[in-house]
């Protein structure tokens, strides 16, 4: 994992906080939705490493990272890396409880992979 890619992350966050301290989740979410897939093709160790990238970025972050700021900034490094990565919104109803995660391949890649069967999925992005 390399120190840009730690910068490059912890921009993210940054990014994705503004869109949450102005309670503008619609842009955060169209920001995600939006963002292009790049056309090269990603190294074998691209999605380990933007995770480990983005976990540590939340480390050295000044507040706690919330998990859909987490999720988006791993979300758009990932498809910028040419993964095409979905972050995805659940919700369960008792309690009440929202949560985001990213998948690739239908597959949980920065949470514990049973969380699909905890939430029930309202979009992927």
């Amino acid at each position: 994992m390399s120190s840009l890619l730690v910068m490059k992350a912890y921009l993210e966050l940054i990014h994705f906080d503004f869109y949450l301290a102005r309670g503008n989740f619609r842009a955060l979410y169209d920001k995600v939705r939006s963002y292009p897939l790049a056309k090269r093709a990603p190294s074998p160790n691209t999605v380990e490493q933007v995770c480990a990238a983005v976990d540590m970025a939340c480390i050295w972050y000044w507040k706690e990272a919330l998990c859909l700021q987490r999720s988006a900034a791993a979300a758009c490094l990932l498809k910028r890396s040419g993964v095409p990565a979905q972050m995805v919104i659940g919700v369960q109803q008792m309690p009440f409880k929202a949560h985001a995660w990213v998948e690739v391949a239908g597959h949980v890649i920065n949470d514990k992979p049973y969380t699909p069967e905890m939430y029930a999925v309202l979009d992927r992005c």
